[in-house]
């Protein structure tokens, strides 16, 4: 057997190895030892601003609304 036959070999059997590691092992072990952290204020202070920048206007009629004319 040549060498680049070889080198082919041993890298194929690591990568299939690992692959294999990867998806028998348990991925979210460390995960689940740390406790969920409670909201805090900044978290409610992020919502709130997040609802306000994405919420739109609820007074605002969008139903209906413009055709779109296609650019060709």
């Amino acid at each position: 057997m040549s060498r680049a036959i070889i080198v082919v070999l041993v890298v194929g059997i690591v990568s299939l190895s690992a692959a294999a590691l990867w998806i028998v092992l348990p991925r979210g072990a460390a995960l689940d030892t740390v406790d969920p952290t409670p909201s805090t204020v900044d978290d409610a202070e992020r919502r709130q601003r997040a609802e306000k920048f994405f919420g739109g206007d609820p007074d605002r009629d969008v139903r209906g609304g413009q055709e779109m004319k296609p650019r060709w």
